[in-house]
């Protein structure tokens, strides 16, 4: 007797409509949050290179907070260890929601973005490593090229898309919710030194009270604000990067709705916080951690320097051909299979995307080189592969584009030759039954 032929699941289907919406929310948020990231790095580009660069480097360095406890720290560090903890606690909600309720809620569901990501974030590092080994460089920044700028990338595909299918956009956002995460674990794990155990096991304790104080649904900030600033700065005595409290804390958020409940924990805290973290946090980080010199000597350098032009190469090469072949082997060795309204130039389209590293790969650039030189060679191959990755993927992120709006606009013309308007297919513009051979 034969047995049916048990169906792959389909990997980014068509969502229920409050998954759409948290998708579209997100989208919008982090499109504005990239603009304003973008504005920030070039006013710090452009005071850092203009006659007022001293100016920009007094601030930068200014040190202020309470030294008795060990949190007198520079407006620079401040800003990488302080506020862009708001940034990591906004996408730990965010993973957290799709590991509770969203895409990655399923095995099935979760392979394709997980193994893309993971092999994206391994590519990069070999490559980096390869470059460095063969010209004999420094391997402390191998973590660099690892991570994908949510914010930036997800700015560039709203800006240049207009019939793209929406689930490219799905896919581009869980693959940098995995690919953070990620980035979180390599900060947490490798980049911690002069560990305090006291201090550690302080933070745990503040965890623990975190995680029981939702369990017992007690409402209020009053209890929330103080307890995460005491496990902010307990993490940061720990010798722990401090971002780790804020991912920590936004997993330990619950993201489900109780009966008559309008909105979660978790969806309260991203409401109230998103606005923060795109228009303030992050783009302070951008202002304080981009201000690099850009001279002729100083570029030239980096195709000169093993390790900057590792961090180019990862970034450009070493992400495209990670997201790349991770979601091919996915979709080929696994239950999971490509949602049938996209293609693969789709998916190159958007693993060159995933070269855009900026945010975090600045962040792990400034743990990985402590000396002011190095880090500047860093930071300057951040900026050149990024806006290498943006400018390639832009191209064929437009030539897909334009391609989706023929097909949507021939099923148009269809339509209207028929005289009964195919409603179910303009859903989506990148939805269309002659998307089947594109």
């Amino acid at each position: 007797m034969r047995t049916a032929r048990r169906e792959r699941s389909v990997f980014l289907g068509l969502l229920p409509w409050p998954e759409r919406v948290q998708v579209a929310r997100a989208l919008r948020t982090e499109t504005v949050g990239g603009l304003v990231l973008l504005a920030a790095a070039v006013v710090a580009l452009v005071w850092a290179n203009s006659p007022f660069s001293g100016v920009y480097e007094s601030i930068r360095d200014f040190h202020f907070g309470i030294p008795a406890l060990g949190l007198a720290l520079s407006v620079g560090h401040w800003s990488a260890d302080g506020l862009l903890t708001v940034f990591f606690l906004v996408a730990g909600i965010e993973l957290k929601r799709e590991l509770v309720v969203g895409e990655l809620r399923t095995p099935a569901t979760a392979a394709l973005p997980v193994v893309a990501a993971v092999c994206g974030m391994a590519v990069p590092a070999a490559c980096y490593w390869a470059v460095t080994g063969v010209a004999g460089g420094s391997g402390a920044g191998w973590a660099v090229p690892m991570a994908t700028d949510i914010a930036f990338a997800l700015a560039v595909l709203a800006v240049l898309s207009t019939h793209l299918p929406s689930a490219l956009r799905a896919f581009l956002l869980t693959l940098a919710v995995v690919d953070d995460l990620g980035a979180i674990l390599v900060i947490a794990v490798f980049f911690t030194s002069d560990l305090n155990v006291y201090a550690l096991a302080g933070a745990f304790v503040g965890l623990a009270v975190f995680y029981l104080l939702q369990r017992l649904r007690v409402r209020g900030w009053w209890w929330y604000v103080p307890l995460g600033v005491v496990i902010w700065a307990l993490m940061y005595l720990g010798g722990v990067h401090a971002t780790v409290a804020g991912v920590a804390m936004g997993l330990l958020l619950r993201t489900t709705r109780d009966a008559g409940e309008k909105a979660s924990p978790g969806e309260r805290t991203a409401h109230v916080l998103r606005p923060v973290s795109a228009g303030v946090a992050v783009p302070l980080f951008a202002l304080f951690a981009t201000g690099v010199g850009l001279s002729a000597g100083a570029m030239g350098e980096v195709f000169t320097r093993p390790e900057p032009l590792g961090v180019v190469l990862g970034l450009v090469v070493g992400k495209t051909v990670g997201i790349f072949a991770g979601t091919y082997l996915a979709a080929r060795f696994t239950r999971a299979r490509l949602n049938p309204d996209l293609a693969w130039a789709d998916v190159f389209a958007v693993a060159v995307l995933g070269g855009i590293g900026f945010t975090v790969a600045l962040l792990v650039g400034e743990l990985a080189f402590a000396d002011p030189a190095g880090a500047g060679h860093i930071k300057a191959a951040v900026l050149l592969g990024s806006l290498v990755a943006a400018a390639v993927a832009a191209v064929l992120i437009k030539r897909r584009n334009e391609i989706y709006r023929r097909l949507w606009e021939a099923e148009m013309r269809d339509d209207d030759a028929d005289g009964v308007p195919d409603i179910y297919q303009r859903v989506s513009p990148g939805r269309s039954r002659a998307t089947k051979n594109h």
